[in-house]
């Protein structure tokens, strides 16, 4: 098994942990297949089995004490077919990787995660998202998957054939079985601007958030009013005027959290790029975030972004003391049955904790005792501790989403300890 390490690069050795170091596996033996006929054999012959991809999720959804196994040795294939607009890619790969061989070949997705760093596959498992009010979350674009099932199976799921089904299998949670193969949704590739502004009133948020192909607003947490506007903007909109919603313009470059460098971020200052060097915070060959840390999110109705944040007014002190950055986005509706999104256009409240569980987990639950009345829905791989009841009643079709779980893996080889604390059988 060959693992990478913070800045995406191969690892010398297999780190037996994930990516932030708060988890580290419990699994009797790791497997690194190089054939679907290896991978199925292993699956069959496994009474406990996931999938690691890059190792971005900070809970444990994805140990088990049973067998773990990387997809990175199956053939890292692209296949573009431009007639249906769509790309096949092995699930392992890395979106910056396939980023990068669509701009070549004139296509593009139509939107990305904040860090290209992460596994396809891992990254449509947990609805994981990049922003725009317009844009759902990377599950949304896929249009097929192929997967291994609990008895060794290969299982193809397609949106145009298999409807509803589909719609129950694409935010999977590694449960459903391992996915060897994804087929996205491509667009003709486009370039972006990216412009930094500085000191956003907090009623100016929402027409800040909806001005942009894609914003993300920063915020400590330390006064009312948001730190850094992110916008990325298609590359023949105007920029921002020098006055724009009562912000100045950042000078030189920035990161997210303070004290980072700025080189590891993607362009700013408006310089024109393409989509995948703009779309994305990080540069995929430098350590996004900061490496050390813990991250937390809730997806909340898009309507109630105002006051959700002044529902955390009188906690906000007990926030800044163990947050490195706050970061608040939107992501557009779906009709998946276990994205965050599902029927909802949202407001996501992020949090990039200092890598200190202790000091976190007391202010973690602080935050979502305040923002229950918004009934928030928590990003599937990071840090929460939602009780799994009022979880279940957040989202309209968990039962439906339960027994899908147990038709396909009614032995529960692919389940763990935390999933069965969500979705009990």
């Amino acid at each position: 098994m060959i693992a990478q390490d913070r800045s995406g690069q191969p690892a010398v050795d297999v780190p037996r942990r994930n990516w932030a170091g708060n988890v580290r596996y419990s699994a009797r033996a790791f497997h690194r297949p190089t054939s679907t006929d290896e991978l199925r054999r292993l699956v069959a012959g496994s009474d406990r089995i996931r999938a690691v991809g890059t190792g971005h999720s900070f809970n444990r959804f994805g140990d088990t004490d049973g067998d773990l196994v990387t997809l990175a040795g199956l053939p890292p294939r692209i296949e573009v077919d431009p007639e249906r607009g769509r790309v096949t890619v092995a699930g392992a790969l890395r979106y910056g990787d396939v980023a990068r061989h669509l701009h070549t070949q004139g296509y593009a997705l139509a939107n990305l995660a904040s860090l290209p760093h992460i596994s396809v596959a891992g990254a449509v498992a947990t609805a994981t998202h990049g922003s725009g009010q317009t844009h759902g979350n990377l599950a949304t674009s896929v249009a097929a998957l192929e997967l291994v099932t609990a008895d060794g199976e290969l299982l193809r799921v397609d949106r145009d054939t298999d409807g509803d089904t589909f719609a129950g299998m694409v935010v999977g949670l590694g449960a459903l079985g391992l996915v060897t193969r994804v087929t996205l949704d491509v667009v003709p590739t486009f370039e972006l601007r990216q412009y930094v502004r500085l000191d956003l009133a907090r009623e100016a948020l929402d027409e800040a958030l909806g001005s942009a192909y894609s914003v993300s607003v920063f915020t400590d947490w330390r006064t009312p009013r948001l730190r850094e506007v992110w916008r990325k903007q298609v590359v023949d909109q105007p920029p921002p005027e020098a006055d724009w919603l009562g912000t100045t313009a950042a000078n030189e470059p920035r990161h997210p959290v303070l004290g980072m460098p700025a080189e590891n971020c993607t362009p700013q200052l408006g310089a024109p790029g393409p989509w995948h060097e703009r779309l994305p915070h990080f540069k995929l060959g430098f350590t996004p975030s900061s490496g050390d840390e813990l991250q937390s999110e809730y997806h909340l109705p898009r309507s109630a972004a105002i006051e959700a944040l002044a529902a955390l007014d009188d906690v906000a002190h007990l926030i800044a003391e163990v947050l490195q950055v706050c970061e608040l986005r939107t992501v557009a509706a779906d009709e998946l049955w276990l994205s965050p999104n599902h029927r909802r256009d949202s407001f996501v409240v992020h949090f990039t904790w200092i890598d200190d569980a202790t000091a976190v987990l007391p202010v973690l639950a602080a935050v979502e005792e305040r923002l229950a009345p918004f009934a928030p829905r928590p990003h599937w791989g990071k840090v929460f501790v939602t009780d799994p009841a009022e979880l279940a009643a957040r989202y309209p079709r968990y039962d439906d989403a339960s027994a899908l779980l147990t038709h396909l893996d009614p032995t529960g080889k692919f389940r763990t300890d935390l999933l069965d604390r969500y979705f009990p059988r």
